[in-house]
């Protein structure tokens, strides 16, 4: 490959993406990931030649990114509610919309002390530890069904310095403690929803972490039926998010399951009803 400069080799990156019609900014993201750049080191940089293998691993990890793979395993990292996470194709890349989720939890708990919360499916470990980062004198626990993704979280765990317990759960089977707020980013998709849905992720991302039965509700059946059992001996709060068509099919499925619960839903910064809050 020709010498090229910093400016140059992004100018080429940008055109190749732009000829897939996928995200040309991700070109400037590699160059300041690859090389640790922030915005202004970038502009300083721009004009200096790069040397011939840091072009070779430039161009390959645009090469990964035309031929579909998410840009996020490729850099192999991710930000989400500020804080740096490791991610691969052993779990979900943490989206933006689920910052909000944190948010609203953190939010309306902002003055508790010693709370215990539980982050259902937690994948890379991206709420529960963004959660215990905020606060770290509570107790947070997080539970998924696959290893690999919890060997992925307890990495996590390490880099951001904090102290979660992670528990290998089917949901609640292993669970044998009570909290008092369970928050679930939980499977939600529906099979017939894969048209819809960005190729790269289809491909790319667990599909255990995306689908599940019954148009999507399955996994809220679950924890519904869990919250039944037991809201006569403990109180507490439910945050979930939700695929931005389910608000009543999800609304009903608790105020069948708990009567006399209290259902709020709430939009992204979309405008999509992405979220609910469950107290009971």
């Amino acid at each position: 490959m020709n010498n090229m400069t910093y400016f140059e080799a992004q100018k080429r990156a940008s055109f190749l993406i732009s000829e897939k019609n996928l995200d040309e900014e991700t070109a400037k993201l590699f160059l300041m990931e690859m090389f640790g750049f922030d915005n202004t080191h970038l502009l300083l940089h721009y004009r200096d030649e790069m040397k011939q293998e840091d072009v070779k691993r430039y161009f390959d990890w645009i090469d990964q990114y035309l031929n579909g793979q998410p840009a996020q395993y490729i850099i192999g990292e991710t930000e989400f509610y500020g804080n740096r996470f490791k991610v691969d194709d052993r779990v979900l890349i943490p989206r933006p919309e689920t910052e909000e989720l944190v948010e609203w939890l953190l939010t309306d708990f902002a003055d508790q002390k010693d709370l215990k919360v539980l982050d259902m499916g937690t994948g890379s470990g991206a709420i529960a530890i963004s959660i215990s980062k905020e606060h770290p004198d509570w107790q947070v626990d997080a539970a998924d069904i696959s290893e690999k993704a919890l060997q992925v979280a307890g990495l996590n765990n390490e880099m951001n310095k904090t102290n979660v317990r992670f528990i290998e759960s089917d949901l609640f089977t292993a669970i044998s403690e009570d909290y008092d707020v369970v928050i679930s980013n939980p499977p939600y998709i529906s099979e017939d929803e894969i048209k819809y849905m960005d190729e790269s992720v289809i491909e790319h991302e667990p599909k255990e972490a995306l689908f599940a039965k019954n148009n999507g509700l399955f996994m809220y059946q679950k924890i519904a039926e869990y919250i039944k059992i037991k809201k006569d001996t403990v109180h507490g709060s439910l945050y979930l998010e939700i695929g931005f068509k389910q608000t009543d099919a999800v609304t009903e499925i608790f105020t069948e399951l708990i009567p006399g619960c209290e259902v709020t839903s709430r939009k992204d910064f979309f405008g999509n009803p992405r979220m609910i809050r469950v107290k009971y």
